[in-house]
């Protein structure tokens, strides 16, 4: 690896942030340590481009605290504990793949019961107790009813909610996607099928976008190892 001078600006425009993001990075470990100028100006080489494009890659990947306790422990020499944080973010990955599967299954299976069923309550609850069955404060089954997925039925005289077998089932969804980082937009999707037709086919797409997205992580991962690898094994040739 040739130690070509660059500017600031160099890594800038090849990074695609601003020149006080570069300094940024120098001064908080991001980018190895750089030589000044007589006047005090950093001196930039191929070394910090090759940091900054592999920090830029493991943010894609890893996200972008990870990606900086990942970059600090390589310059502070501790490669074992870099590759430690590397093994934590794929395991997380693995564990939300497997963590999909079965909410998938889950889902699939709350989505299959009937409402009536001898599975379901034997009669309304309030939100309290459905916040209970849940584990969930009531505070959010009063948001998924502000936004439409939840109706349910009002005491007269009190207003109290009552939560019958369908509405108690619908909680269970939301709660499951929610866990799953769905938006309420999508989750409403999945619902309106469901209760319109008992069609599951929006929950599947829900499923398999979040599937895809997962996917694309796991590459993005990929891409950002394979620029570590290529950073540190080029500072072990210069060390």
């Amino acid at each position: 690896m040739s130690h070509r001078a660059l500017r600031p600006v160099d890594l800038a425009r090849e990074a695609g942030v601003s020149t006080q993001q570069i300094r940024n990075y120098a001064d908080t470990g991001i980018l190895p340590p750089a030589e000044r100028t007589a006047a005090g100006y950093r001196r930039f080489d191929t070394r910090h481009r090759e940091a900054l494009l592999a920090y830029r890659a493991l943010a894609k990947g890893y996200g972008w605290e990870a990606a900086r306790s990942i970059m600090l422990a390589v310059h502070d020499g501790d490669l074992t504990g870099a590759l430690a944080l590397v093994d934590a973010c794929h395991a997380a990955l693995h564990g939300q793949r497997l963590a999909l599967r079965a909410t998938g299954e889950a889902l699939e299976a709350v989505a299959g019961q009937d409402p009536g069923g001898p599975a379901a309550p034997q009669s309304a609850l309030r939100i309290g107790e459905v916040a209970a069955l849940l584990g969930v404060r009531a505070s959010a089954l009063r948001v998924w009813e502000a936004a439409g997925l939840l109706t349910p039925q009002r005491e007269p005289g009190t207003g109290y909610r009552w939560y019958g077998p369908a509405e108690v089932r619908d909680a269970r969804m939301i709660h499951m996607l929610r866990q799953g980082r769905y938006p309420l937009t999508r989750i409403g999707d999945v619902l309106d099928g469901l209760r319109a037709t008992g069609s599951t086919e929006a929950l599947r797409a829900a499923l398999a976008e979040r599937g895809a997205a997962l996917a694309a992580t796991a590459v993005a991962m990929l891409e950002a190892s394979a620029r570590l690898h290529d950073y540190v094994a080029g500072a072990r040739r210069q060390a």
